[in-house]
């Protein structure tokens, strides 16, 4: 997997818990809270268009009990969201150990 795709057009939508379980439920069929949902919008492999929506209740829940800072843990959601779009998947044990990876990555190339 690679990610060389050209970016054409990325949203990120900050919402409450309430709004993104609204979007789960009507789109994924899916009854929980969740800190992101991502829409991949593209009609080419190679191009990312796509809108990934985030709860920032989440974000500040999931920041105290993983006892990170509110920042890190919103910029790992949008990398993940992103890395999604890009084709990685986090079903199964050794896609989410990829997608970790993946997300510490990218999160040490912050020059922030």
């Amino acid at each position: 997997m690679t990610e060389k795709h050209k970016l054409r057009l990325l949203n990120f939508i900050f919402c409450s818990d309430s709004y993104l379980l609204n979007i789960n439920q009507q789109y994924l069929k899916h009854d929980t809270y969740t800190d992101i949902v991502t829409f991949d919008n593209s009609d080419l492999k190679q191009e990312i268009v796509g809108d990934i929506f985030i709860s920032l209740d989440r974000i500040r829940e999931n920041a105290k009990e993983l006892n990170v800072n509110e920042k890190d843990e919103l910029h790992r959601v949008m990398i993940h969201g992103t890395l999604h779009l890009l084709g990685y998947p986090d079903k199964g044990k050794s896609a989410k150990a990829l997608m970790t990876e993946k997300e510490d990555l990218y999160l040490s190339k912050r020059a922030f």
